[in-house]
């Protein structure tokens, strides 16, 4: 996680750098209506370095909530270029109150909660992921 070593990327992994230093997380890639709709629902544990990368098509507004979800969540709301544009801290298990992550946003990061602020990932943090087509941190770039 926080300072591992940055390697290629991967479907299954994503990179986060910004002025806090950088950390890498193994994910679950949910880019369908049926695997977003799913997330992390009824999962009792998540490892410490996983999470789930929520992908849509395009920018659009976006509400999560906590239905059917065990485990206390970080979600980290990004653009099209992946720089994260909101942080959602411990968001509360089973709970149906909406999350609201912003108007342009086509990529969610699900961590553990508590990751988030521990770390240091906040507003303007840049996100890798071969998903990302117009990235502000593209693949190629080390």
């Amino acid at each position: 996680m926080a300072g591992a070593a940055m390697g290629a990327c991967r479907e299954d992994k994503v990179d986060l750098r910004g002025d806090w230093g950088s950390a890498s997380f193994t994910v679950e890639l949910a880019d369908d209506n049926a695997e977003r709709a799913q997330g992390l629902m009824n999962r009792e544990s998540m490892a410490r370095s996983a999470g789930m990368l929520f992908a849509y098509p395009a920018p659009r507004p976006v509400r999560f909530w906590m239905r059917n979800t065990l485990i206390p969540l970080d979600m980290i709301f990004l653009d099209d270029t992946g720089t994260v544009q909101k942080v959602h801290h411990e968001a509360q298990p089973l709970d149906e109150t909406l999350i609201y992550g912003g108007d342009a946003i086509q990529y969610v990061l699900e961590i553990n909660g508590g990751l988030a602020r521990q770390l240091g990932i906040s507003e303007g943090t840049e996100l890798r992921h071969p998903a990302i087509g117009a990235a502000a941190w593209p693949c190629a770039a080390d």
